[in-house]
């Protein structure tokens, strides 16, 4: 093969590979969303978007620092929550969705997403909870908790969730 043929293949590979990372998850595509109150985990109150996967509703909520999906010590804590909902209630499975502010290109925040979505789940799993029972979804910036182009907002939608 000659260089140019080399290159070629690498640009379609590569085309492929952010098409894929580009793509809208199935349950974005076309969804609405209501908003509504519902308990976490640790007994509080909070709103939280209904998405297109019925009647689920939030286990818990956890937050990120700007550029990260490293989870901070209140967010382990706040897992730790979850972790001991899953194991009293063992037939459960859940969707851990991940999240991102609106700064960024959309595929790099469906990336952050989708790493701030499996910091959760390996938590989880590392934890004793079943692979099998967690499903990833990244939202990146689609889903926004909070409109605006503020700290406040962002640091509101820079978050993973783990519905039920």
């Amino acid at each position: 093969m000659n260089k140019l043929n080399v290159f070629g293949i690498s640009l379609l590979l590569s085309a492929a590979l952010l098409a894929g990372c580009a793509e809208t998850p199935p349950e974005v595509a076309g969804g609405s969303s209501s908003t509504s109150a519902i308990s976490s985990a640790n007994g509080t109150s909070q709103n939280t978007e209904q998405n297109k996967y019925g009647d689920n509703v939030n286990l818990t909520m956890v937050y990120f620092d700007f550029d990260s999906s490293e989870l901070s010590v209140e967010a382990t804590q706040e897992l730790a929550q979850a972790v001991k909902h899953l194991q009293s209630n063992p037939s459960k499975s859940i969707i851990v969705e991940g999240h991102a502010d609106e700064r960024g290109t959309r595929e790099y925040n469906l990336a952050l997403g989708a790493k701030r979505a499996s910091s959760v789940a390996d938590f989880l799993m590392a934890n004793g909870i079943d692979a099998l029972r967690i499903r990833q979804v990244s939202f990146g910036k689609e889903q926004p908790a909070e409109i605006g182009s503020n700290a406040a907002a962002w640091s509101k939608n820079r978050r993973a969730i783990v519905v039920k």
